[in-house]
């Protein structure tokens, strides 16, 4: 029988059995349920000796794995003085032992009335290429199971993040069969597996000590199973949320949510998913269990066609940044919180205060000027309109700023026409393009000389935290607002849509604040 939660186990991938035995005592101190003995990583290896003192002084529950390069490990000797090692850890009552499937028969025979009722079996198999189908999968835990393991362990490769789905599939199967599994795929597309598998009963993860120790590709530590994701409180009524994207292995996102979630006792873990074809993941994980999503960079755009239904400004925008399963049908709905989120802040930067529930908005009447034409320019486009603003679209390429002009019902300008372009006093001005951001601090869209005709300059640029747009604009004496702001702001938009809960400001403008 499976555990009731699945175990944490950390791998220690030590040159020395004394660098081992430190491992063991720092597992335990992060609150590891197990530690596995990779012995094919030692340099050197005298079995009954730093066996019997790695076993008898264990701190925690230890799994021997004594892996061939065969399959991926470290060994690269012959198979017979391997398994007789393996068959010394089962006599010395290790708690796991793990054999490989390859050779799962002639250890069993070799063990066969030697082990103890307390050492568990572990017969795994590692493909280091691919997944295969569930079909497959089936039929080799099938396979595993009949040798006689009291735990069946596939790990698979990931080159496609819908390839996880397939072993989360082999998981609920055999959970439904009572058959103890670990179940896990390798890569970065493959990093959710490791997270959502105690959702589905997976037996066993795994977290590694620290970066660069790793056992196996797409490992993360078991310092972020334990803080970032939660990995104790998952199951199977947790609700999975996630930021799809390519890259997205550098995101703020998992941190932010999973901090805000906890914060308010809601079931849920977030995580992140590197996806490559946006309509092939979601209608692969396309189950209630998959409950909402933010969207970035570069499935913005693509989200709009996927989702059954999109909110009528981000139709407009062309963009979606939030998808939610609606819960009494599953039919996914596309929201834009990028456009909320920095309208909102230009919007208290105008008034000097938060502005709340207006019946009309401060930019109403006002002259709005946007620098940049791309997606974020046409979402600030759309929202200031939307509020009743006049707006005007400044770009470099000036058949650029006119097709969007003309989308939305404004004016076009050049970048060298912005320069002089000053109707009124007291001008809002949006910088949605990349110039100034790190490294290249020193650039900005617009002279200090043509800052001071504007009351307020938000900039969507927040490495750094002040750009030097920011820091002119406020030495003409206009209101600043950062692009921290935004991203604070969406970030809460999406929290709130997630959860139905209001979202705890102050918390996720710490986690934020520290993070940058």
């Amino acid at each position: 029988m499976a555990p009731s939660k699945t175990l944490f186990c950390v791998p220690s991938v030590a040159k020395t059995p004394e660098e081992m035995a430190g491992d063991m005592a720092a597992a335990a101190a992060i609150g590891a349920d197990v530690v596995e003995l990779r012995l094919d990583c030692l340099s050197s290896l005298q079995p009954r000796s730093d066996l019997e003192r790695l076993l008898t002084y264990r701190p925690l529950p230890a799994l021997v794995t004594y892996r061939p390069k065969w399959e991926g490990g470290e060994y690269d000797g012959d198979d017979e003085t391997r398994l007789e090692v393996l068959l010394l850890a089962v006599q010395l009552g290790a708690d796991y032992v793990d054999v490989e499937f390859k050779v799962g028969e002639k250890f069993l025979n070799l063990i066969s009335g030697k082990k103890p009722e307390n050492v568990k079996l572990i017969i795994s198999s590692h493909n280091y290429e691919m997944t295969p189908s569930v079909e497959e999968l089936g039929n080799l835990a099938a396979s595993i199971q009949s040798l006689g393991a009291d735990i069946v362990k596939i790990v698979t490769t990931a080159n496609d993040i819908s390839d996880v789905s397939r072993m989360f599939q082999l998981i609920v199967h055999s959970q439904e069969k009572q058959v103890p599994i670990i179940g896990l795929v390798m890569k970065e597309r493959g990093i959710i597996s490791r997270l959502v598998c105690p959702k589905f009963g997976g037996y066993l993860t795994f977290g590694a000590l620290n970066k660069g120790k790793e056992s196996a590709p797409g490992q993360i530590t078991g310092s972020e199973l334990l803080n970032v994701y939660r990995i104790r409180e998952i199951g199977p009524d947790t609700k999975v949320f996630g930021i799809i994207g390519k890259p997205v292995g550098h995101s703020k996102s998992p941190n932010l949510h999973n901090e805000a979630f906890r914060s308010v006792g809601f079931n849920a873990v977030y995580v992140p998913y590197l996806v490559d074809d946006l309509s092939s993941f979601l209608n692969t994980y396309s189950s209630p269990d998959f409950a909402g999503f933010s969207c970035t960079i570069p499935h913005k755009e693509a989200a709009v066609t996927c989702c059954d239904e999109v909110d009528p400004i981000a139709k407009a925008i062309g963009a979606v940044n939030t998808i939610i399963r609606r819960p009494s049908d599953g039919k996914l709905i596309g929201y834009n919180t990028d456009y909320i989120g920095a309208i909102s802040a230009i919007e208290d930067g105008i008034a000097g205060y938060r502005v709340k529930d207006a019946a009309v908005s401060p930019l109403a009447g006002r002259l709005f000027v946007v620098i940049g034409a791309g997606g974020a320019g046409k979402a600030l486009a759309y929202g200031a309109k939307a509020k009743g603003a006049k707006v005007i679209i400044a770009n470099r390429t000036y058949e650029r700023a006119k097709e969007l002009a003309n989308l939305i019902g404004g004016h076009a300008l050049t970048l060298a026409e912005l320069e002089n372009y000053h109707p009124e006093e007291g001008m809002i001005l949006a910088n949605t393009t990349s110039i100034g951001m790190h490294p290249n601090v020193n650039d900005t869209p617009l002279s200090k000389q043509a800052l001071k005709h504007y009351a307020v300059v938000f900039d969507a640029v927040y490495t750094p935290k002040v750009t030097r747009l920011l820091r002119e604009s406020g030495e003409s004496g206009a209101n600043v607002v950062s692009g921290l702001e935004m991203f604070i702001r969406q970030a809460m938009g999406q929290f709130e849509l997630f959860t139905g809960l209001t979202a705890p400001e102050s918390l996720m403008r710490d986690i934020v604040m520290r993070s940058t």
